[in-house]
Parts: structure tokens; C-alpha cells; sequence
């Protein structure tokens, strides 16, 4: 069975004494999770060890980099590297989220030696997909998503996409306010389990969590979660507010 996760991805927020305040709610959060309902909270690089350290005794709540390098070290000035992530015991990265596609120009090739270095640093990628408004508009997102998938995942084997979180953005949603609906989140998340399958047959398709990314909140978790293909959500803004977050982790059940 496939996990269900609430991710949450807190960006380029909170100073320290705000990011201790929120991982000290989150830690006290009325919120039970099981193995297969578990959550992310992917944090800035400064924050990583004291989100590990606050949310340790939270059960099936684990802690993610924001993004990593394609070198396992070197004269990169700035930049963090999976083998830093891996001796701190970060068990997830997030790879390809829009905005680092927009503002930084990654291309599915980049991104493709970061899932493949993650893979082999044993990091989990949350890897990021999604179309902007104009190729909504033009209908032709299924295929713009598709070789996303193809380009970046497609070389891996049975064994390394089976470590692979799959997140879909709509990008027209993401801090817009805007949201898809339950039905085209649903649509696209089965459109890519289909795309999953034609590679990787039917049985490892239906074990990867895909999970929907744009203003997901309290008050539409339950709806978006309750698609059969909506494994649980990335959740960008309304993980910034701990009582926010909780009901949204609290829908996975």
C-alpha cells in the first residue's frame, strides 16, 4: 500500500526564533500518524538539524531538504550537497519544485542527476511536476507533465522509482489562491500514474505516492485527499501556520 504524506515546504520563511515556534507546535500538535499516513516537513538548509531535533519524538514525522546539488561536494560556494544531507540523516529532498524550474532554470536534465545523486546518497525525492497557466489554457498539460516524468525519472530502475515521491504542482495555483479542483487534480494524478505504469507496469505504479501541490488548506484537504489518486498534499503557505498544517495532516485519516 502507498503512503499517504502531508508535505509541508516552508520555502525561504521564518527566522529562527519563528521556525523554533512553529516546530515546537507542530511537535505538540494533536495529530496521530501511522506508517502508511506519515508527514515531511521540508525546512530551510539553516533549520534542518533543529527541525530534526524538535520533531524527534513526533512519531512518522520526518524532516526534508528543500533542494541539493548535482555534486557530491567540491567548489560550489553555496550551494548543499546530498553527502552533508545524508550525514545529517535527512531522509527526504525536494527536486524540481516550480520555482526552482522558473527562477533558476533547472531543466529536466539537471534535475535528473539530482534525483540520480540523491538515489545514491539513499535520500527519497520529492520530485515536482506541473504546467503553468498558458498550457492549461492550450490543453496540452498531460503531455507537457508526461515529459517532465519521461525526461527526469524514466531511466531509473524498477527498484530506485519505487524511493521516488511524486508531487504535482499546477502552477496557475500556487500562491494564487487559485486552486484545480478535487476532479482535474484527480485527472492529472491519474494521467501520471498511467504514464507510471506504461514504463514501470501496473503493480509499481500503484505503489508511488503522488501528491497534489497548490493552496491546498484546511478546508479543502479532505476533498483533494479523498481522490483515489491523491496520495496527500505539498503544501506550501498554509504550512507556515502550525493549527493550519495540523488539520491538513489530520485529513490523511
Amino acid at each position: 500500500m502507498r503512503k499517504k504524506i502531508a508535505a509541508a515546504n516552508w520555502k525561504m520563511n521564518c527566522t529562527l526564533s519563528q521556525a523554533e515556534d512553529l516546530l515546537n507546535k507542530l511537535a505538540t500538535a494533536q495529530v496521530n500518524l501511522t506508517t502508511d499516513k506519515i508527514s515531511i516537513i521540508a525546512v530551510p538548509f539553516p533549520y534542518l538539524l533543529l527541525a530534526k531535533e524538535k520533531l524527534a519524538s513526533k512519531a512518522n514525522v520526518f524532516v526534508a531538504a528543500q533542494n541539493c546539488y548535482t555534486k557530491k561536494s567540491g567548489a560550489y560556494t553555496g550551494e548543499v550537497s546530498v553527502e552533508m544531507l545524508q550525514s545529517m540523516q535527512i531522509p527526504y529532498v525536494i527536486i524540481g519544485h516550480s520555482e526552482r524550474r522558473e527562477y533558476f532554470y533547472e531543466t529536466n536534465q539537471v534535475l535528473a542527476d539530482k534525483v540520480n545523486i540523491a538515489l545514491e546518497h539513499q535520500l527519497q525525492p520529492i520530485f515536482c511536476c506541473g504546467e503553468a497557466l498558458s498550457i492549461r489554457e492550450a490543453d496540452t498539460q498531460n503531455s507537457f507533465v508526461e515529459k517532465q516524468l519521461k525526461d527526469s525519472l524514466f531511466h531509473l530502475t524498477n527498484e530506485q522509482i519505487l524511493s521516488v515521491v511524486i508531487a504535482y504542482e499546477p502552477i496557475w495555483a500556487i500562491g494564487t489562491g487559485k486552486t484545480a479542483t478535487s476532479q482535474q487534480a484527480q485527472e492529472m494524478h491519474k494521467h501520471i500514474r498511467n504514464v507510471l505504469a506504461e514504463k514501470y507496469g501496473n503493480e509499481i505504479a500503484q505503489q508511488i505516492s503522488i501528491l497534489y501541490g497548490g493552496s491546498v488548506k484546511g478546508n479543502n484537504a479532505v476533498e483533494i485527499f479523498s481522490q483515489p489518486d491523491v496520495d496527500g498534499g505539498l503544501v506550501g503557505g498554509a504550512s507556515l501556520n502550525a493549527d493550519e498544517f495540523s488539520i491538513i495532516m489530520n485529513a490523511l485519516n
